[in-house]
């Protein structure tokens, strides 16, 4: 499973490999790896065994679908598929069998897309990682760090070549931190732009779906095929011209060294393609993180004021822990919270004056897994020193925003890095502009974690 959507894509409709043969690559490498990386929570291995035969006959008799037609794909467990198991990654939920489909696997299905299972997740998509359903996923680069939350096995997944494409969901970073932890590509796309029914909340006005993959080619093929739209081929449009906002200061606040450098280098590669770099600053983006704090706690406190007074015994301790401290915020709270995100909507609306994307930290190597849970789960009066977050921003102004692996760690172990793009409002044909040509100019995106073999 070394090659990409986009690699596999043209091999399929011209019958050199077919889409039985991929799923059962697929299905082998989930039964060799999973029991050591555990990204997955449920494999549906007779039920994609039949869409692949119906795919590969489909194909056979000239009617091929488009570029997802016959791709294997996993979707985080939050997401809801009909007939099979959706867990949430809780005890809580850990039966439920929905009886309708989400949009976003509906659409992928219907573009041709075989899913193969459901992958781990932080239980509800606020949980330690410790305490859900099972065991928490690690990641391939190196089985004793964390592959970062809450779509841990959807990054997990991608880097261990179980499949080409995930879905994930980003309510304050939950797509961009694997997608730079485990060295894949995550998009959080624009508010929605990727319809949300069928997948269990977490915050009504911060979620976000978005697609992950190894290269920004099959994300932009992805996320069309998500949203139902045609995909509009852009990748020789090069970046000349474009303008690279680069931001300094609070948000590059405890940025590693190596991760500094790693971030200055691509920002040359993409001077060296001829975009244009701009020093931007961007106001009060200090307040975000705890703006965002207070409506996440306030909506998924509602969210799950029912379950907390009726199955709270089944939750993960820390969960249980935020939803009781989330339910004591005043509306006041959320009222002042909702008018911290005005003035960062306008002062984002300020910065795409000058420039066409922005390029930023996607925070610092995935830590050890053991020293994430114990920070995770100190209480707030303990609790490390909050440090600036450069993926709330983006939620809270529901600007889309792309990650992709811009480098790795001396080591050992050897760990990867990830630079971070942000766009305009429905911008994301930018950001795979750019994406794309650093992908074409780098290879990072093609190294293998040593798990591979």
């Amino acid at each position: 499973m070394d090659l990409t959507a986009g690699e596999l894509a043209p091999m399929l409709r011209a019958k050199k490999i077919s889409p039985v043969e991929l799923v059962r690559a697929s299905l082998a490498q989930i039964e060799r790896l999973n029991p050591r990386v555990q990204a997955f929570l449920t494999v549906t291995g007779e039920r994609a065994m039949a869409a692949a035969r119906q795919a590969e006959e489909e194909i056979r008799r000239g009617r091929y679908r488009g570029p997802l037609h016959g791709i294997p794909y996993a979707v985080k467990d939050i997401v809801a598929t009909k007939g099979i198991r959706t867990t949430n990654g809780s005890r809580a939920t850990a039966e439920w069998v929905p009886e309708y489909e989400s949009t976003v696997t509906e659409r992928l299905e219907a573009a041709g897309a075989i899913l193969v299972g459901k992958l781990n997740l932080l239980e509800f998509a606020m949980g330690s990682g410790q305490r859900g359903l099972v065991a928490p996923a690690r990641n391939p680069w190196s089985l004793a760090h964390s592959p970062s939350g809450s779509s841990s096995g959807s990054g997990a997944a991608l880097a261990a070549r179980m499949v080409p494409l995930t879905v994930g969901t980003d309510t304050g970073g939950s797509i961009r931190g694997p997608a730079k932890s485990c060295g894949v590509v995550g998009l959080k796309p624009t508010y929605g732009r990727v319809s949300r029914h069928g997948v269990t909340t977490l915050s009504w006005t911060l979620d976000h779906v978005g697609p992950m993959a190894r290269t920004v080619a099959d994300v932009a093929a992805m996320l069309a095929g998500m949203t139902g739209a045609k995909e509009r081929k852009r990748q020789g449009d090069g970046v000349k011209g474009l303008r690279i906002g680069w931001v300094e200061g609070y948000l590059w606040e405890h940025v590693e060294p190596a991760v500094g450098a790693a971030l200055r280098a691509a920002m040359e590669v993409l001077e060296g393609l001829g975009a244009v770099r701009v020093a931007v600053e961007i106001a009060h983006a200090e307040m975000a993180t705890p703006a965002l704090g207070v409506i996440l706690g306030a909506e998924s406190a509602s969210v799950h004021e029912e379950r907390l007074r009726e199955s709270a015994g089944l939750l993960d301790p820390l969960v249980r822990e935020r939803l009781e401290a989330n339910s004591l915020y005043s509306a006041m709270d959320y009222i002042k919270a909702l008018r911290v995100r005005t003035v960062l909507r306008e002062e984002m609306r300020r910065v795409w004056g000058s420039c066409d994307a922005v390029l930023l930290p996607s925070g610092n190597p995935a830590p050890l897994l053991e020293q994430e849970v114990v920070e995770t789960d100190l209480p707030p009066a303990v609790a490390r020193p909050a440090r600036p977050d450069t993926f709330n921003l983006a939620n809270l102004t529901g600007i889309p925003a792309l990650v992709l692996p811009c480098g790795f760690t001396a080591g050992p172990p050897v760990l990867p890095m990830g630079l971070q793009l942000w766009g305009r409002p429905n911008g994301e044909a930018t950001l795979f502009r750019i994406g794309q040509a650093y992908q074409e100019a780098t290879d990072w995106h093609k190294r293998r974690p040593a798990i591979l073999g």
